[in-house]
């Protein structure tokens, strides 16, 4: 029993201390795979710790996969190998298709707009009128905080000049504003919230910062608000990161109310939401409003993110942040640290490009291209795998969030492998968790990369794969 003496801080919850510390046996095979670990009463009993809090550390390492549980015999320690090896090879196989490496695939997976949607020649437009107004000036290193204009442009477009300038800071892209939150506000041990499934970038960023990660389910209109106060009022949270439009994976839209409930608790119990505006541009349904958390925040507990790349420019990483006052020069000097500042000359061409209108003319060309798509592929899930799926229905966005009814008898990684053979791939929703056995039924599919006949195509190898063909 000795080695599973641990001391305890006040910071984080003791089931996920007890659970961080057997993980990390089990990683180092001080236990080993398939050891027997305490019984819930002895190993409660060692560490003076109630019953409860046992029973919650070993349920979180059996949703993780680091430990079996065998109904009338006990808790057993399983290496995550397996997992890992799968996710690898998805990575793998992604940086395969992002490189050109795979011909004549169908690409499910995509989060950006087509390169056969890239604005060329309103860009060149832009470039050349920056150099030719600016020349060797639009090269030089900007001021940490972005180009004056573009910030000024950002205000006047999306906010009605109701922001402060002094408070908008241009980054390389929504997973850079990610990552200088992250170093300015978050330390080793502190409890971050997050959205359960979410975005594997803002995962990847917190597990990094050594954060204490608390998953908060998703409903059909934001997470659940009714657990996460539960969870407020055991624990001190430091920041809750969402995604207000069309959430990924999900697809989901926060409603108005739980917008609302959200500033109250974040008042209540003193934590910062980061709000990553994502894709709402792309609402093709009148019964989704766009008003952002950050337009009801009277009171500066969120941190705004919006990046340009997802929509207009994948390749040019271009975005902004709206920052509390408090944390203006942290976020500034974190920024500075990264990588100085933002390309200039990009800057000043989008700028252009917004000031000039070509912003709105290419908001209304993709919404109308992908609104087609969208419709197409709901269809087909709709009337073509509704005995095999169920999803909900984004009402906007890239993509759709796919749930495997518990009668087919295969898992999304199972599918990710039969639908690789037919040049067709997916993301499976293991991707999208902190543990690893999450989302095993799931997987989300994208169309922003695939035509209408690519799409009707690979819903084709899809509905195949289920059906065990």
């Amino acid at each position: 029993m000795q080695k599973y003496y641990m001391t305890f801080s006040d910071e984080c919850p003791k089931y996920i201390q007890i659970a961080n510390n057997i993980r990390k046996l089990i990683e180092q095979e001080i236990l080993a795979d398939g050891e027997k670990l305490p019984s819930i009463r002895e190993l409660a009993k060692f560490l003076k710790v109630n019953k409860d809090t046992i029973i919650s550390a070993y349920k979180l390492l059996s949703q993780e996969g680091a430990v079996v549980q065998i109904l009338g015999s006990g808790s057993y320690a399983k290496k995550k190998e397996i997992i890992r090896s799968f996710k690898k090879e998805y990575r793998e196989t992604f940086k395969k298709l992002t490189s050109g490496g795979l011909k004549e695939w169908i690409d499910f997976t995509g989060e950006t707009t087509s390169a056969n949607f890239v604005p060329v020649n309103n860009l060149k437009k832009a470039i050349n009128e920056v150099l030719d107004r600016d020349g060797a000036e639009a090269l030089i290193y900007q001021d940490v905080m972005g180009y004056e204009k573009l910030r000024d442009s950002i205000n006047d477009r999306f906010w009605n000049n109701e922001v402060s300038l002094d408070n908008i800071l241009i980054v390389s892209g929504a997973q850079q504003g990610i990552d200088i939150i992250s170093k300015s506000l978050i330390n080793v041990n502190d409890n971050v919230a997050i959205e359960k499934p979410t975005y594997i970038g803002a995962l990847n960023v917190f597990k990094w910062r050594k954060a204490n990660i608390i998953e908060i389910p998703m409903e059909e209109d934001g997470v659940n608000i009714k657990l996460f106060e539960k969870i407020l009022k055991r624990y001190k949270i430091k920041c809750f990161y969402m995604m207000s439009y069309f959430q990924n994976p999900t697809g989901i839209t926060y409603s108005k109310e739980k917008k609302k409930k959200l500033l109250e608790l974040s008042l209540k119990y003193d934590f910062y939401i980061i709000e990553d505006d994502y894709l709402s541009e792309l609402i093709y349904d009148d019964s989704i409003e766009y008003y952002p958390i950050k337009k009801m925040d009277d009171h500066n507990r969120v941190i705004y993110i919006k990046s340009f790349s997802k929509i207009f420019l994948p390749g040019i990483r271009m975005g902004y942040i709206i920052t509390p006052d408090e944390f203006r020069e942290s976020f500034q000097i974190s920024k500075s640290n990264t990588d100085i500042s933002t390309s200039s000359l990009m800057q000043r061409s989008l700028e252009v490009y917004i000031s000039k209108g070509y912003w709105t003319n290419h908001m209304e060309y993709i919404e109308k291209e992908y609104h087609s798509r969208y419709i197409l592929m709901k269809t087909i899930l709709e009337n073509e795998l509704k005995d095999l799926v169920d999803f909900i229905d984004p009402k906007g966005g890239l993509s759709f969030y796919i749930t495997i009814k518990s009668e087919v008898n295969k898992n999304s990684k199972e599918l990710f492998y039969i639908l690789r053979e037919k040049n067709t791939f997916i993301t499976p929703g293991v991707m999208f968790y902190k543990n690893s056995k999450d989302g095993e039924n799931t997987f989300r599919l994208g169309f922003s990369q695939v035509s209408s006949e690519k799409i009707i195509e690979g819903l084709e190898n899809i509905y195949q794969g289920l059906k065990g063909r």
